[in-house]
């Protein structure tokens, strides 16, 4: 029973996060579900769903259909469907359903790619995971599919001074802003943004990726494509989310090509008995994904001189918590963790299971709440100026 979550909710499904990532690039994305993953997705995970078009369905699954396997019908919705709307890519995620089926999601791309001459791949979700999975898979797909290497046969092709940001979502950064001041803290200090993985810019641009000198993941979402270009092209990455007064590391970080810039500063507050001006006793719990609350954390110390953990919830954590932060998976765990903390910031649905005493920070993670605290989130930007 500990995986029983009472009080919260759950974060985000990797079928949401597969429609969040890809959003923006002009593809259809088409979840294999009866209907519940999309009614989920865009009342709750997508923000933009009112203001801008997409091209994101339902397949409409029936009992009978699941039960006897047809495929056909799936497969002639959608090629009906691509030949009217003719979508730059399609991309098939599923659901608890079909996994249990047993659903050959690759072999159905692959018929479709051959019958309509239009890139297709599938993302291997079934609700079980998180976003950060299935938002890094698609990611990571359309970087195997649409980033090319004609481009860049030379070195001198390379543009001096460029990033990419990867892993750039609703899902972690809420509305446009956060991008935006993202890049406006880059560009102060010399460095301009080439694309933006997968907010603001369009699958074009998006192909022109290995003409930057380097890629910075800003969340883990982006973690995959990195590794991907790192491995197939040796493009070097940088992981931390240029936020605050931790933009002028992230920038010397991406001079070296340090992989992990917020690792080292961290590890080295721990070594002070008070980092910054030493003044607060009080240690800080702050919940959410690990690249931009590490980044956050790293901001805190530096600003108020006060030590702050890092608890994250999430499974995709490998190698992105440093010093005393940790994964932290259940309610009941959360829960147990967070019973001595004198100060928490996280979301505010997070609130019922913390200890009365505490002081509470309310920062609002759209991949947890939704789009509950919508109008909160768009008002905390202090941290992300520089």
């Amino acid at each position: 029973m500990r995986q029983t979550y009472k009080i919260i909710p759950i974060y985000t499904a990797d079928v949401s996060g597969v429609c969040s990532a890809l959003y923006e690039l002009g593809g259809m994305t088409v979840m294999h579900d009866p209907s519940g993953c999309n009614s989920t997705y865009n009342t709750h995970d997508e923000i933009r769903w009112y203001d801008q078009d997409s091209l994101i369905y339902i397949s409409g699954l029936t009992e009978i259909d699941a039960i006897m396997g047809n495929d056909e019908k799936f497969l002639n919705d959608i090629m009906d469907a691509a030949r009217e709307l003719k979508p730059r890519f399609i991309a098939l995620a599923g659901s608890p359903i079909p996994y249990m089926n047993g659903t050959d999601f690759p072999a159905l791309a692959e018929v479709l790619e051959q019958e309509l001459g239009i890139p297709s791949f599938s993302v291997p979700t079934n609700g079980m995971h998180d976003y950060v999975y299935g938002a890094g898979i698609a990611l990571e797909q359309i970087a195997r599919r649409f980033v090319s290497a004609k481009a860049v046969c030379e070195e001198k092709n390379i543009l001096p001074h460029t990033v990419n940001l990867l892993g750039v979502t609703p899902l972690d950064f809420g509305a446009y802003s956060r991008a935006g001041y993202m890049k406006k803290n880059l560009e102060k200090c010399g460095w301009k943004v080439l694309s933006t993985w997968a907010m603001g810019d369009d699958l074009e641009v998006l192909g022109h990726a290995l003409e930057a000198e380097v890629n910075l993941v800003v969340s883990s979402v982006g973690l995959r494509t990195a590794k991907y270009l790192e491995k197939e092209y040796k493009m070097p990455y940088v992981v931390g989310t240029p936020v605050g007064t931790f933009t002028e590391e992230i920038v010397q970080a991406l001079e070296k090509k340090e992989r992990y810039p917020y690792k080292r500063l961290r590890e080295e507050n721990s070594d002070k008995e008070q980092p910054g001006s030493g003044k607060n006793d009080k240690e800080v719990m702050l919940i959410g994904e690990p690249v931009t609350t590490e980044s956050l954390a790293l901001a805190i110390e530096q600003k108020y001189g006060i030590l702050v953990h890092v608890l994250c919830p999430l499974q995709e954590t490998e190698g992105l918590l440093f010093r005393t932060s940790r994964q932290v998976l259940g309610e009941e765990d959360m829960e147990e963790a967070l019973k001595d903390a004198d100060i928490i910031a996280a979301d505010p649905l997070y609130r019922p299971i913390c200890p009365k005493k505490c002081e509470f920070y309310e920062l609002p993670h759209l991949a947890f709440s939704g789009r509950i605290y919508k109008k909160k989130l768009e008002k905390i930007e202090d941290f992300w100026k520089y």
